[in-house]
C-alpha cells in the first residue's frame, strides 16, 4: 500500500526552526482554505495536524482570527447596539473600553486561555483603577495617584463580576459565529459580593421630606411624590408625559423613560414589559399632579419665547427635559433642606410599601402598584406601619394639596 497522502490531505514540511503542515478545511463562509499548524518537531506538528483534520470533520474551521479587541469592536456594533436598550449596550461598551480591552485586547480572539482570564480577574480585584486608566493624570492639577499617592480606587467585586459576565456574553456569540470552540470566560467564576444593606428612610422621614418640599413648592414636588409613593425610578419619573396622565380617571402609565446615553437624552420605553404598567393613582398623587399642571402653564407663561413645548410632566423652567444628574443634585438638596438622612435616590423604592399602609391604601390595590405576584408579600410589608400622627399628616397632605395655589 502506497504511503502517500490523499488529495487534501495536506503535508508536514521543514519551516523557519521547526516544522509546519496545513490541511484544507471549510471556513464559516463556506470557502475551502488551508489552515497551518506548526511545531518545533515533525511528532508535534503531527499531532496537531491530525487534531486540525478532526477538527476539520466536525464543522467549519476559522483560518485566521482577531484579536480579542477587534472581535469585540465588531460585536458591541453588530450585535449590542442592535440587540439590547441603548443604557445596557452603552453599559457594555464601557466595560470592554474600561477594563476588558487594556489588559486582553491584544490576545487573539482563538488563543484566548482560562488562565488569560483567571489573571485578569484576579489583577482586575487589586489595581487601581485610577493608576489604570489615568484618571488623575488628566486632571490639570494631579490630586492622588499621578501626585504620588495612589488613592487605592479598586474596583467592588460587583463591577468584576459585570466586566466578566460582558465578556462571557461576547464569547459566547463568538461559539455561535463558529469562531472559537470554548468559552474560556464561562469557565473562570468570581465570588458573589456580599450585598451592602441599604437603609432606607422610615415613613416618618418621608413625611418631613414631603412635607418641606412641598412648604417650598418645589417643582418637583410631584416627582418626588410618584417616587416615594408608586416606586417610580428616575429615568420614569423625568420620561413620565402627560398623555399617560389620566386625572379624571386617577390612573397612571409607566411606559417611557428619559436616560443619557453617550452625551444624549433618550426617551425610549422602559428596560422590560414587566416595568411598564397601569397604577392607580393615591389621592396625594392626583393632588400633586394637578399642581404641577398649574405650575408648568406659569412656567410657561414666564419664560414666553424662551419656552421650549413638549409633553413631558417634569421639565427645566424652559420647558426642556431634565437632566437625570441634576435631578439627583436637587433630590440631595431637598433631603439636606428637609434635614433628612442622605440616602440614595433608587433606595426611596424601598419606603413606597409602607406609605401605601399609611396612606391606608386597600392592600388589593397596592398588591397593583408594587406589582406583587401574590397577596401575601403585599400584607407582609403591611404590617409595618407608622404611627397614626404620621398616619393622619400624609392623609391630610393629600387632601389639602390640591386646593393650594402655587406661588
Amino acid at each position: 500500500m502506497s504511503g502517500k497522502r490523499g488529495n487534501g490531505e495536506g503535508s508536514i514540511y521543514p519551516y523557519k526552526n521547526g516544522f509546519a503542515a496545513y490541511a484544507w478545511v471549510t471556513t464559516p463562509e463556506g470557502n475551502r482554505k488551508r489552515k497551518y499548524v506548526y511545531g518545533k518537531t515533525r511528532e508535534e506538528v503531527h499531532d496537531k495536524w491530525i487534531r486540525l483534520h478532526a477538527e476539520a470533520k466536525r464543522g467549519p474551521v476559522v483560518t485566521s482570527s482577531p484579536t480579542l479587541a477587534q472581535y469585540l469592536a465588531r460585536w458591541l456594533k453588530e450585535v449590542v447596539t442592535p440587540d439590547l436598550k441603548p443604557k445596557t449596550a452603552e453599559t457594555y461598551a464601557m466595560h470592554v473600553r474600561l477594563y476588558i480591552v487594556p489588559v486582553l485586547g491584544t490576545k487573539r480572539l482563538d488563543k484566548l486561555t482560562v488562565r488569560d482570564v483567571r489573571n485578569w480577574v484576579n489583577a482586575l480585584l487589586e489595581e487601581c483603577q485610577c493608576c489604570a486608566q489615568g484618571l488623575d493624570a488628566k486632571r490639570d492639577t494631579p490630586r492622588c495617584c499621578a501626585a504620588g499617592g495612589c488613592c487605592e480606587r479598586v474596583p467592588s467585586r460587583r463591577t468584576v463580576q459585570d466586566a466578566r459576565a460582558v465578556l462571557r456574553s461576547a464569547l459566547t456569540n463568538a461559539m455561535t459565529e463558529e469562531l472559537i470552540t470554548k468559552n474560556v470566560a464561562a469557565l473562570v467564576k468570581v465570588r458573589s459580593a456580599r450585598k451592602t444593606k441599604r437603609h432606607p428612610w422610615s415613613v416618618e422621614e418621608a413625611r418631613q421630606f414631603l412635607d418641606a418640599a412641598s412648604a417650598a413648592h418645589d417643582p418637583l414636588y410631584a416627582a418626588y411624590v410618584l417616587i416615594l409613593v408608586l416606586g417610580f425610578r428616575r429615568g420614569e419619573v423625568l420620561g413620565l408625559t402627560w398623555e399617560n396622565v389620566d386625572l379624571d380617571a386617577g390612573e397612571i402609565t409607566v411606559q417611557m423613560q428619559l436616560q443619557r446615553i453617550n452625551r444624549r437624552l433618550v426617551h425610549d420605553e422602559t428596560k422590560t414589559e414587566a416595568s411598564s404598567a397601569t397604577l392607580p393613582l393615591p389621592e396625594i398623587c392626583v393632588a400633586a399632579l394637578q399642581r404641577r399642571r398649574k405650575e408648568r402653564e406659569l412656567a410657561k407663561q414666564a419664560a414666553g419665547e424662551l419656552w421650549m413645548d413638549s409633553d413631558f410632566v417634569f421639565t427645566t423652567r424652559y420647558g426642556t427635559p431634565f437632566e437625570p444628574r441634576n435631578f439627583n443634585r436637587r433630590f440631595m438638596d431637598r433631603s439636606a433642606l428637609a434635614g433628612v438622612r442622605r440616602i440614595r435616590l433608587h433606595d426611596t423604592r424601598h419606603t413606597c410599601g409602607s406609605l401605601l399602609a399609611a396612606l391606608d391604601v386597600h392592600p388589593r390595590v397596592a398588591m397593583q402598584i408594587l406589582r406583587h405576584s401574590k397577596i401575601a408579600v403585599t400584607m407582609e410589608v403591611y404590617t409595618h406601619v407608622p404611627s397614626e400622627a404620621t398616619r393622619r399628616a400624609l392623609r391630610k397632605l393629600g387632601k389639602h394639596l390640591g386646593k393650594q395655589d402655587p406661588k
